[in-house]
Order: C-alpha cells, then structure tokens, then sequence
C-alpha cells in the first residue's frame, strides 16, 4: 500500500498556484517599516503586488505543496 504524501502546511498557507500552473508567492519586504520615511512610495507600490516563484525554486517548492497541481 503506498502512502498518501503529506503537504507541509506553512508552505500551502504562503504559495498559490495559477491557472497556468506557475506558482504565486507574496512580495518580501511588507512586514514593517512600512512609513515615515523608510521606504519610498513608489517601492510600497511595488512591494503590493505578488511574485512567482523562480524556475530554479520551481521543483522544491512544488514538491512541497503537492495537491495544490
């Protein structure tokens, strides 16, 4: 009997996959010092939108959230 693989949960809570299949991950940066001076407006703008995932990361992060596909 083969064993069901289970999908690391930090991983599935933080990627998404398109419709196209290539894998959403938010922008780095957003936590803190968001204001007064430390990070520029058009940066912030910048910093809204999300990222996909490199093709070299490609196969480990897929490999991490393996129902999603």
């Amino acid at each position: 009997m083969k064993n069901k693989m289970k999908t690391k949960r930090a991983a599935h809570k933080r990627f998404k996959v398109t419709g196209s299949g290539r894998i959403r991950r938010a922008t780095a940066g957003k936590q803190h010092r968001m204001m007064r001076g430390d990070k520029r407006p058009g940066r912030l703008r910048g910093l809204r939108k999300n990222s996909m995932v490199k093709p070299c990361d490609f196969d480990n992060v897929a490999r991490l959230i393996v129902y999603k596909f």
